[in-house]
């Protein structure tokens, strides 16, 4: 009987871990600011505003905001939750100004954005989005399809972590050692 080598044995559990890896690359989205090209304006109502609209989604670590605006006349800007309140346009965190703008979502939290034109932020021309930590679920939790995304209003209020017995708890452990078993089956 022929021995197998170390790279023949590892080479199943490493095709296996790039599939995951390139799954999860799958899931992260380039996401139409607004849903149309022409969103990044100032609201004609209130129900009308981007923020109505964000929540309505679910945004996730990896995924990309993009604006399409007139970059001429308009501008999008980065900031902080007390310039966001304010629409204070001096000292952003990021500025852009191209009219095709694209932000990857690297963390999870809250991110604020508002027209780099003061008077349009106050018009109500900005979006405050909430990133969630990570795509946890899918094939090894076995957890329900996402809910969804929370109201801003409800964001002051303090997260309190699951229970060592919760269900999300278990299902996550459950997920792991599945996950751990395959690897060793292949093996």
């Amino acid at each position: 009987m022929a021995q197998r080598t170390l790279v023949e044995s590892c080479c199943p559990l490493f095709s296996f871990l790039l599939l995951l890896s390139a799954a999860h690359l799958a899931y992260c989205k380039e996401i139409l600011v607004g849903g149309k090209p022409s969103a990044w304006k100032i609201p004609s109502s209130p129900s009308d505003s981007l923020n109505k609209w964000a929540e309505s989604l679910r945004f996730h670590v990896g995924d990309s905001l993009v604006w399409r605006y007139d970059g001429e006349k308009d501008s999008v800007l980065q900031v902080t939750k007390e310039a966001y309140i304010n629409c204070n346009t001096t000292n952003p965190a990021a500025s852009y100004s191209n009219g095709d703008t694209k932000v990857k979502l690297e963390r999870s939290g809250s991110f604020f954005f508002i027209s780099g034109s003061k008077s349009n932020c106050v018009q109500g021309e900005k979006l405050h989005i909430v990133v969630m930590s990570s795509r946890g679920g899918g094939f090894f939790t076995g957890s329900a399809p996402p809910s969804p995304a929370p109201s801003p209003a409800l964001l002051e209020a303090q997260a309190v972590p699951p229970a060592t017995g919760s269900a999300s708890y278990l299902t996550s452990r459950v997920g792991v050692l599945g996950f751990v078993g395959l690897a060793i089956l292949l093996l």
